[in-house]
């Protein structure tokens, strides 16, 4: 017999894979940075802000702030690794004006972040109280990930071209939004989870059917192979839109 716990795990597991890929998905887009030793006109805001939404999502899998979320924790301390190499990438090969920046926001993040985990710890007692502020801020960030193809989804139709939106791209999107929407329905029920991955399934959705309406038409050079590293294309939804809301 199929406990519910077991489905969690299965399909948390699921998740893990097509979250893992999503992490992994902008690797091209760095090796063309290392290969051509500058970032070119490549931002890090897309990182940075991957950066800051795994953090909290590993505060947020830890016992003492939502119980039972070891899977949720375990992917996001995976990205969470991605994120500094990535960074650690493009702070190497940034101009000295753009790892000033980058340092800036950096610690600007951490202090943010710091704050947040203390009154957390400090000020609220009980997992109940944490997941609420935690769960919130979370959601906050994964529903600003998840809307942030809208400007290329208005470009596909204004266009009628879905040349700087991958098809596998679009498509993991939706599934890792579905395997968590999922995980959180099971089980004990995570409504922190469920929100933001339920916007990711609508998401998602939206960018199958606009892909299935206008999939003849890739525009003039169908370049998708190229597409990461396109400097204001289709990277900046591989770094935003693919990451793992869980």
């Amino acid at each position: 017999m199929v406990t519910a716990k077991l489905a969690r795990n299965v399909v948390g597991t699921i998740g893990n894979v097509i979250s893992f890929g999503l992490f992994l998905s902008p690797a091209p887009t760095f090796y063309g940075i290392i290969k051509k030793k500058s970032v070119e006109e490549f931002k890090p805001d897309p990182y940075l802000a991957t950066l800051l939404n795994c953090l909290f999502w590993v505060f947020y899998g830890l016992p003492f702030v939502h119980p039972n979320s070891t899977l949720v924790l375990s992917i996001n301390s995976v990205g969470l690794g991605f994120e500094i190499v990535y960074l650690t990438i493009f702070f190497l090969y940034s101009t000295n004006k753009g790892k000033k920046k980058l340092v800036l926001i950096l610690l600007i993040e951490i202090i943010f972040f710091a704050a947040i985990v203390l009154v957390t710890m400090l000020a609220l007692h009980g997992t109940k109280r944490r997941s609420l502020i935690v769960g919130v801020i979370c959601d906050v960030f994964n529903v600003m990930m998840y809307i942030s193809p809208l400007t290329i989804m208005a470009k596909v139709i204004k266009t009628k071209s879905v040349k700087y939106m991958p098809f596998w791209l679009s498509l993991a999107n939706f599934l890792n939004g579905l395997c968590w929407t999922t995980y959180a329905l099971i089980h004990p029920f995570d409504i922190y989870v469920l929100i933001s991955n339920s916007i990711g399934v609508v998401s998602g959705l939206v960018q199958l059917i606009l892909y299935a309406c206008y999939y003849n038409n890739k525009g003039e050079n169908d370049d998708v192979g190229d597409f990461e590293l396109k400097p204001n294309g289709v990277n900046e939804i591989s770094t935003s839109n693919g990451r793992v809301s869980a």
